[in-house]
């Protein structure tokens, strides 16, 4: 996968949970999982890679402490309209 994408998960209407899928290898899987910040995890691939973001209170989590995250990871800002699933409800 060559390009981010989100994923946020809906219970009655509001923002349960979210990943933010990052570009990886094809098959790349968890192996060792950190906190970056308040509601967000960093998995990692096996060779150390960031391959995603869990985001584990999208309602409260905004776009800039998603992108300062990126940033830390030396991957690039996203647009906040790239996250505005996160507060479609």
């Amino acid at each position: 996968m060559k390009e981010c994408y989100l994923e946020v998960t809906f219970r009655k209407g509001k923002p349960l949970a979210a990943y933010l899928y990052l570009p990886r290898k094809p098959q790349a899987q968890s192996a060792r999982t950190e906190k970056a910040a308040a509601g967000i995890l960093v998995d990692y691939g096996q060779d150390g890679t960031p391959i995603g973001l869990e985001i584990t209170t999208p309602g409260r989590t905004t776009a800039n402490q998603i992108n300062q995250v990126l940033q830390k990871l030396g991957l690039r800002p996203l647009d906040p309209a790239e996250l505005s699933p996160l507060r479609a409800a």
